[in-house]
């Protein structure tokens, strides 16, 4: 199938292309839960469209903790359905819709007690692993495994010795989120789906009670334009409440934000081959590998603050830091910390104050004619909410649309990808590529690498690593803007890569040369280029002052110190 690029000219038009023609379904919302509805529309022969406010993924849809998995800790609640529903995704993804972009991970859980807790951990993680094998998409991941103190020590020689008795060991999937949702979104526009970030509604069109439509503000300064359609779906988040308010409908349901911290450390500063899981008195906290980085996280707190960036505080910090710390022998300390990251989770509010016993499952609601609200649920179910969301739409168009299909459409990239990795010798020996550097972009880009490959043929320059953050190829900052949807620095720096929470000075020595690889894609002078390098400036310094902060209050004023970047 053709793949789609999303650079400028692609945006200009399907704006247009939305503005001229009525939709039979537009999606605003281009987190993964709207990437997904929009893909799931458009495989079911619907004309849709996807509106996003900033970018793709810019909300909680990049600032998560990168797994996929089934949520361990939903069998305690009892939660068999979620878990197993949770499971058989994971499974497809990994084998079947993204395996460029979906990989096995394993970690280990520390036991601290004698007996009983082998038993009760044991069997709880020999459940998950029946329920994976029992939902049919199971295979390809290995089952868990009992050690012993001396075993698990030596598989994570980081651990105090007085920190476990034994061990069990289990492995689940992770991603790059944002890198997942970019793919989603061009996967959509691949087969049909008009797109369009920097898109933001401020308004909805009604006939009566119905809703007909949105009203759009073009954030890149091109003016307002009304898109038109039979059926509009809300797939906006932590946002839902807001988004509702404009057709004055709180809902049948309310959505809550929980903050999320999540610190990035060096690989060399955790000296272990595999992830850890460890439990906290409110949740639970990953170390998980990440490149040559550790994540560590999560918390799990109360927010109602500035919903686009939220606020690591100084106390988040040290929460995270002295729950592992617990348990390493060689400690953490802030100077170790390359990179912070706060997401908020789009949690369905239930009786309980505490954000970790709200609900993890999603809804769909149909609150008015026209209008389809589908909110909460978690990253690895995103495709399954897309359906329901679908599902609801299609009761509201007078004509026949097929069943969801999503379960067998692989996402761009994933046709071939295990045939090139295969071949990756033979390719880096042909491209002039280090071996390495052909694996870093096989598990990003999976078979769209040779569209990489061809801007690198045109240009050697290009095959050169970005001075700042070797990781990263010159060409793949090119991509991110004449490919991915990027329209700004922070949207390349942040999400089409991770170099702001992959490298100590969080992107800014990166900053410049970045910008001036976008120029020519994106049509930017030496003056919007200086504008984009001091906005990210800004927006790192204000995110460090917000870090300093000791509390919520004070980092969210702090954070806010640096405005949104703004189009020429």
């Amino acid at each position: 199938m053709r793949t789609a690029t999303l650079g400028p000219e692609e945006r200009a038009a399907s704006l247009a292309d939305m503005t001229e023609h009525e939709l039979d379904l537009l999606v605003v919302g281009a987190g993964v839960v709207g990437a997904g509805t929009a893909l799931d529309a458009a495989t079911r022969g619907l004309s849709t469209g996807l509106v996003e406010a900033r970018d793709w993924a810019s909300g909680t849809s990049s600032r998560s903790s990168k797994l996929i998995h089934g949520g361990l800790r939903y069998l305690e609640m009892l939660d068999f359905a979620l878990v197993r529903e949770a499971l058989k995704e994971r499974g497809l993804l990994l084998g079947r819709l993204a395996p460029h972009l979906v990989k096995p991970v394993p970690f280990l859980y520390p036991l601290q007690h004698r007996g009983w807790e082998r038993l009760y951990a044991g069997a709880g993680v020999a459940l998950y692993d029946a329920l994976s094998m029992a939902s049919g998409y199971g295979r390809g991941l290995p089952v868990h495994r009992h050690l012993t103190r001396r075993q698990a020590l030596r598989v994570a020689p980081a651990l105090k010795k007085d920190a476990l008795v034994g061990a069990l060991q289990y492995y689940d999937a992770q991603m790059d989120d944002a890198r997942y949702v970019a793919t989603l979104v061009r996967t959509a526009a691949a087969y049909g789906a008009k797109v369009a970030n920097r898109a933001r509604v401020t308004s909805f069109l009604r006939e009566g009670e119905r809703v007909v439509g949105v009203r759009v503000q073009d954030a890149e300064g091109a003016g307002e334009y009304e898109i038109r359609a039979k059926q509009v779906v809300n797939a906006t988040g932590v946002w839902t409440d807001d988004t509702q308010a404009m057709v004055g409908e709180r809902g049948q349901f309310h959505v809550r934000a929980s903050k999320g911290v999540h610190l990035v450390v060096p690989k060399d500063r955790i000296h272990s081959t595999t992830g850890l899981i460890l439990r906290t008195e409110k949740s639970v906290l990953f170390v998980i590998p990440w490149g040559r980085h550790w994540i560590v996280g999560t918390t799990d707190t109360d927010w109602d603050l500035d919903k686009a960036h939220p606020a690591a505080s100084s106390a988040d910090i040290d929460y995270v830091l002295d729950h592992v710390n617990s348990v390493l022998a060689v400690p953490l300390t802030r100077a170790d910390v390359e990179g912070v990251y706060a997401g908020l989770r789009p949690l369905l509010a239930g009786e309980s104050d505490a954000t970790s016993k709200l609900s993890r499952e999603h809804t769909v609601a149909h609150p008015v004619p026209g209008l389809v609200v589908v909110a909460g649920g978690k990253y690895t179910t995103y495709r399954v909410m897309a359906k329901d969301a679908v599902d609801a739409a299609v009761h509201g168009l007078d004509m026949r649309v097929a069943e969801c299909v999503t379960e067998d459409i692989p996402l761009l990239g994933a046709e071939g990808y295990r045939a090139l990795w295969n071949a990756r010798a033979r390719l880096a020996e042909r491209t002039g590529l280090h071996v390495v550097r052909v694996e870093h972009l096989l598990n990003r880009f999976g078979s769209l690498t040779e569209e990489i490959l061809e801007l690198i043929a045109a240009d050697p320059a290009l095959g050169e690593p970005l001075q700042a953050a070797d990781d990263y190829l010159r060409a793949e900052i090119v991509y991110a803007a004449s490919h991915e949807g990027a329209r700004h620095l922070d949207d390349v720096l942040t999400r089409r890569t991770r170099i702001s929470i992959e490298t100590f000075d969080r992107g800014t020595r990166s900053a410049r040369e970045a910008a001036e690889l976008m120029a020519p894609v994106l049509g930017w002078d030496a003056e919007q280029i200086e504008r984009e390098v001091e906005h990210y400036h800004k927006r790192v310094e204000a995110e460090r002052e917000s870090q300093r902060q000791p509390d919520d209050l004070t980092a969210d004023a702090a954070r806010l110190g640096a405005p949104d970047i703004v189009p020429r």
